[in-house]
């Protein structure tokens, strides 16, 4: 009985004093504009879900484009700033060091690349949305060498104002079996 009663007098101290104990504000009048509006029906709420996970696998779609395509701008606007690449167990950096370090000089020697067989899924979780990718690429270079390989990739992409942008991705690949 002494503990509750300690308890209860400490509780009617701290609200005395005005002190907030952890607990949120009482105002709720950003709330207001919430309750005078119609809330989305479950159609169109899965209509606007699927719109943004549709944008991100076009973003991702789009980078394989413009790898075919041997168009780093293109490539390069599917990145944020702060992206990481990943490939074949190497940590390539941000994209932009990738493109300077890595894709780049590799891109003047190809004289042809093409996927095959290319499957996308995306998950999205808020803001952010999560990629898996299986294909077949070929590379033919200009010293005539010709690269078959098979390829998995996953990324992770942020929707912002500007839509969604590749944040991280992780490609790998093997010779086909």
């Amino acid at each position: 009985m002494r503990n509750k009663l300690t308890l209860s007098v400490a509780a009617l101290v701290m609200i005395a004093n005005g002190v907030p104990a952890m607990a949120q504000s009482m105002d709720h009048s950003a709330h207001a504009e919430q309750a005078t509006t119609k809330p989305m029906d479950h159609a169109a709420h899965m209509a606007a879900m699927n719109d943004d996970i549709a944008g991100a696998e076009a973003a991702l779609t789009s980078y394989r484009q413009a790898l075919t395509a041997r168009d780093a701008d293109a490539m390069a606007a599917l990145f944020a700033e702060d992206s990481f690449i990943y490939e074949n167990g190497k940590d390539e950096g941000s994209f932009t060091h990738y493109m300077e370090h890595h894709l780049g000089p590799e891109l003047d020697a190809i004289t042809s690349f093409t996927f095959g067989n290319p499957t996308l899924a995306v998950t999205r979780m808020g803001h952010m949305a999560f990629g898996r990718e299986t294909y077949t690429y070929r590379i033919e270079l200009a010293d005539g060498r010709v690269i078959d390989r098979e390829g998995v990739a996953t990324s992770v992409l942020a929707h912002d104002a500007d839509g969604w942008k590749i944040v991280q991705y992780h490609s790998s690949s093997r010779a086909p079996r």
